[in-house]
């Protein structure tokens, strides 16, 4: 799949002088005969596997955070605190939270197919103050004194 449509957006560059589609991309999947896989495209239909990589601004201080952290045998609890950790260090914010974030993953299921799932807005919260990389705090209304 990642072949064809950088084949197509390749196409568009080579032969229209375009770059319609604009934009470059992460495709993350799973195959029985290849296992989890991660690719990057760029707006030229140029791409590549990964083992953990990272689009977008403050992309150099994240991809030197990942080559850093990364390790082959890492758990799905390990790899997300270092997306989190990456995020946290990367973003142009003072403080993270789910409203300025979205947080997913995809794993095998018991029956061994592919699970993809999209994080709530509670469950990104718990990540972060897990990890102690914000999130929002308790939102009850307390006192104040003049």
């Amino acid at each position: 799949m990642v072949q064809r449509l950088c084949d197509l957006k390749q196409g568009y560059t080579q032969y229209g002088g375009l770059r319609p589609f604009g934009v470059s991309f992460i495709y993350a999947g799973h195959d029985s005969h290849y296992g989890f896989q991660l690719y990057h495209s760029d707006p030229s239909g140029n791409y590549g596997g990964w083992k953990a990589t990272c689009i977008g601004a403050n992309n150099a201080s994240a991809q030197s955070l990942l080559k850093q952290d990364y390790k082959d045998e890492i758990t799905l609890k390990e790899a997300r605190e270092l997306a989190a950790k990456v995020l946290s260090k990367t973003m142009d914010s003072t403080t993270l939270s789910s409203e300025k974030l979205e947080f997913a993953t995809i794993s095998l299921n018991e029956e061994g197919k592919v699970s993809y799932h999209l994080y709530k807005p509670d469950e990104i919260d718990a990540l972060l103050r897990e990890h102690n990389l914000g999130g929002t705090q308790d939102t009850e209304e307390r006192p104040t004194t003049t």
